[in-house]
């Protein structure tokens, strides 16, 4: 659906991005992560044909962005950071005119900025002037109308930036019902957590340069030195802690918060038979599973040394 071929984007010497490499299939939720002034938004711009890159490729569903940017413009849905809304003009107004401009016609108008409205979950503000939505219900707005003309591809530009707490729950699970529906998306952020549930790829841009572009379990992976494993016991935790240490993949056992700790060995992967001694034993076990590494560890991690924060 999406593919970037050393995409470089230069202004005189400076590389605002260089030898970007994206490959994207139907239905992936593509998390991008960086700072302000990475690359991300001037990726984004020329993968939806509103800047052309100093050199490399883009494809949109095989369609070149040299060759084919009227096809490409009907197939995405771009939402930018900052976007203005017209103050004389009601929700349902705004959306109508957008519309029009995407030829959508007769009943079929009303019918579609109608269907948009309930999916953004702002049919209760369609009467409401567009400049007296709050920033979560303007991003929401924003939303439903790059969605009128039904694109394949979404770029959404920082979408969570600004909001409250709530804001942002109530986007972040809009962008997952979005994701499955099989249309390919592209979201920005610099907040990382809030992408860790809803992305299965994740790319890892600073200054322009991709250090990391793969499926979130895969970085999930990179900085996984050793597995982590939370054991509950139902009967003596001291007792099943000296059966746990004595096992030859176990690295060390600590308490946690109702279960203990188990740190294996590095290159221990297979731990299918700690059970099975446990129970062996004598313990009862309540809980097993294994520790996750959640995105913004991975990303703390895989940018160590990089001479920027995030």
């Amino acid at each position: 659906m999406i593919k970037t071929e050393n995409l470089t984007k230069k202004y005189g010497d400076m590389f605002a991005i260089q030898s970007i490499n994206l490959n994207l299939e139907q239905g992936d939720l593509f998390g991008f992560i960086g700072p302000n002034g990475a690359g991300k938004t001037t990726t984004m711009r020329i993968i939806a044909t509103l800047l052309e890159p100093t050199w490399g490729e883009a494809y949109v569903c095989d369609y070149s962005i040299y060759n084919d940017p009227k096809e490409i413009r009907r197939l995405v849905g771009y939402m930018p950071d900052f976007f203005g809304v017209y103050d004389d003009m009601k929700v349902i107004e705004y959306l109508e005119f957008f519309a029009a401009a995407y030829r959508i016609k007769g009943p079929e108008r009303r019918r579609r900025c109608d269907e948009m409205l309930e999916t953004v979950d702002l049919d209760f503000k369609r009467d409401a002037f567009a400049n007296t939505l709050s920033r979560g219900q303007t991003q929401r707005l924003g939303l439903a109308r790059v969605l009128l003309h039904d694109p394949q591809v979404l770029l959404l530009d920082e979408p969570l930036s600004g909001l409250d707490p709530r804001a942002r729950i109530e986007m972040r699970n809009l962008l997952r019902r979005l994701g499955q529906t099989g249309k390919t998306i592209i979201v920005s952020s610099h907040i990382l957590p809030e992408l860790a549930d809803i992305c299965n790829k994740v790319g890892i841009i600073d200054r322009g340069v991709m250090s990391v572009s793969a499926e979130v379990t895969e970085v999930m992976q990179q900085v996984r030195e050793r597995f982590v494993l939370q054991i509950g016991i139902s009967d003596d935790d001291e007792k099943a802690a000296s059966t746990l240490e004595s096992m030859e993949i176990v690295d060390s056992v600590a308490p946690g918060d109702g279960y203990l700790i188990v740190t294996l060995k590095e290159g221990v992967e297979d731990y299918s038979g700690i059970p099975t001694e446990l129970i062996a034993a004598g313990h009862r076990i309540n809980l097993f599973r294994e520790e996750e590494v959640n995105l913004e560890s991975a990303f703390m991690a895989l940018t160590k040394g990089l001479g920027q924060s995030f």
